[in-house]
């Protein structure tokens, strides 16, 4: 995705977040993000943009050395830190070239990396807080979503649940309202191997980018999407890949 749009909608994004946190209230339930309230949703985006916007401001290339926030007591405060936090990452995304090496924990160790991961951890917990506010529907711009998709396959099907059955198949994800296809198989080694193409698998997820995304991160069920094939295939893999955050 182009890196200029992915900085629009991580600039959109964060302040309608923060917004939408702040018509919430601080007690609201976050039905997503188990045990969370509204407040806690505002100061994890906090910590999360003060984080990477130090990664890429000072060039880190070891997260250790990086000091940790202080929870504010106050939600006014905590609104406030996460306000100033997303303000400090967008100058420093903005004035520095993606190419620049700094640590990351994915495939990528550049900033073009921070870019593309803030924008859609960004996105996904916008949804979460307009739902807490009462907002539903809100829809995640398409293109975006492919992207997240794309993300969430290439970097963070690292992370399994080794204790969940195996995949034992491949699933076919397919974007109904945008360009976006994708292949997921078992990789023989307990893993996945995921290629960008249009293939016939065990079972196909299909549906809008939005759904497909919000599927992936646990926000919606199964049955917000199609699917075509063998469910119980869709079923190993969401319970494989259950990364809900």
């Amino acid at each position: 995705m182009d890196p200029d749009r992915l900085l629009a909608c991580l600039r959109r994004d964060a302040a309608a977040l923060l917004e939408a946190v702040r018509a919430a209230g601080p007690d609201v339930a976050v039905p997503a993000c188990r045990g969370w309230t509204a407040q806690d949703l505002a100061w994890h985006v906090g910590e999360v943009h003060e984080f990477w916007g130090t990664i890429v401001s000072d060039r880190l290339d070891d997260p250790g050395s990086y000091t940790p926030p202080t929870r504010p007591e106050t939600f006014d405060e905590i609104v406030t830190f996460a306000e100033a936090a997303a303000a400090a990452l967008l100058e420093a995304l903005e004035t520095t070239e993606l190419s620049t090496p700094v640590w990351t924990w994915g495939s990528d160790p550049t900033v073009g990396f921070v870019l593309r991961r803030m924008a859609q951890e960004t996105a996904v917990h916008r949804v979460d807080a307009e739902r807490a506010a009462g907002r539903e529907p809100h829809t995640i711009d398409a293109e975006l979503a492919a992207d997240g998709i794309d993300e969430f396959l290439s970097e963070f099907l690292r992370w399994i649940d080794t204790e969940a059955p195996a995949l034992a198949g491949s699933v076919h994800v397919h974007c109904s309202d945008v360009a976006g296809e994708w292949l997921v198989r078992d990789d023989g080694e307990g893993g996945y191997e995921v290629t960008r193409e249009h293939a016939k698998g065990d079972v196909a997820l299909r549906g809008p980018a939005q759904d497909l995304l919000l599927a992936l991160w646990r926000r919606v069920p199964l049955d917000a999407l199609d699917v075509i094939g063998d469910r119980a295939t869709a079923e190993r893999f969401l319970a494989r890949t259950n990364l809900a955050g």
